[in-house]
């Protein structure tokens, strides 16, 4: 790509997208080209708002554009592998909200797909390009945790229930509750920060203990959990123990992750690092910058398609997630542990 040519860029879905949008604005190597969205009125407030000229309610018009080189596919769960599959098949890279898919096996033909069309296929993890995360992750790379062999992470909600009755509660189209919608970022945040280990089981439980009865007195649909927890195993002998909510009698809404290590440990949020030096126990509170992970997401996206680099969070990394939150629904359906391959 000449020095000084931006990369077009266009967003499929202007819910989450709009936060894409809104990184792809501030990102002097980036055009937004385009916006896609099945509510057309929708589609045209956000257009305007950042400026953007070109809109679509059938997403296979805009993949016919060949100046388009990057998407954003920001749709409900269900949606993600066939659009991401097309979009693979008109030869553009993706940048996929999470989770993955809502099955394994659809996650696995979209990165099969992304290969067979030598597509760049980033996930959005947005919360590996935080600040804190990212000064976190220069002190492990240094060495200053040791080996981290064990790790506590979560996002509880007090309450938070999302679109009761709609897609985020019907596991056919969500594939799951707020295991697969906010247990996702803080797992993945956390493998981040460990290396990415390959798992190799879980175990874990689910329950529905609020939902489905409001959602029964509403006449709507609501067969997925409210809280799930889950203990997964890797294969460089780490665990990590991960529990999610969107109701639950917690005293705050919390997102949190713990890294224990062999030369020290770690939490976030608030982030703070405990180490011994001296001989002597100290907590050092380190100074990041404030930063939005979904702006730098984005920027790091176009990086990627203008300078042909592997991304940060790769659509492997995503399936790897989905395999861990697979296992944890199945071993609570059957109370077993379940292997992962």
């Amino acid at each position: 790509m000449p020095e000084g040519d931006r990369v077009k860029v266009a967003v499929i879905g202007v819910g989450i997208g709009h936060a894409h949008l809104n990184g792809y604005s501030k990102c002097k190597d980036a055009e937004i080209a385009a916006v896609c969205d099945v509510d057309e009125a929708r589609a045209h407030k956000v257009a305007s708002e950042f400026g953007v000229k070109e809109i679509y309610t059938d997403y296979h018009e805009l993949l016919r554009r060949d100046d388009i080189q990057g998407i954003s596919v920001c749709l409900p769960n269900f949606l993600h592998a066939p659009i991401a599959i097309d979009c693979f098949n008109a030869k553009k890279a993706v940048l996929c909200e999470k989770p993955l898919a809502t099955t394994v096996a659809e996650g696995e033909r979209m990165v099969q797909a992304a290969k067979e069309n030598g597509c760049l296929f980033m996930m959005g993890f947005n919360n590996r390009f935080r600040g804190d995360t990212q000064v976190l992750k220069k002190f492990i790379e240094a060495g200053e945790l040791g080996d981290i062999y064990y790790a506590k992470t979560g996002w509880l909600r007090r309450a938070g229930i999302p679109g009761m009755g709609g897609w985020f509660t019907t596991k056919e189209k969500s594939g799951g509750g707020p295991l697969i919608d906010l247990g996702v970022h803080v797992l993945d945040m956390t493998l981040y920060l460990m290396g990415n280990p390959k798992p190799v089981s879980a175990m874990g439980s689910a329950y529905a203990k609020f939902g489905p009865g409001r959602a029964e007195a509403m006449g709507k649909v609501y067969d997925v959990e409210d809280l799930a927890s889950g203990f997964v195993k890797f294969d460089n002998g780490a665990t990590v123990f991960v529990e999610a909510s969107w109701e639950s009698f917690t005293e705050r809404e919390r997102i949190y992750s713990e890294l224990f290590g062999t030369k020290g440990g770690a939490t976030l949020d608030p982030f703070r690092i405990f180490k011994r030096e001296q001989g002597v126990l100290v907590d050092l509170t380190p100074e990041y910058p404030r930063v939005s992970g979904h702006e730098r997401e984005t920027w790091h996206f176009v990086e990627c398609i203008r300078e042909k680099k592997t991304p940060l969070a790769t659509g492997e990394h995503g399936l790897d997630i989905l395999k861990i939150l697979d296992a944890i629904y199945r071993s609570a359906e059957t109370g077993d542990e379940v292997k992962i391959s």
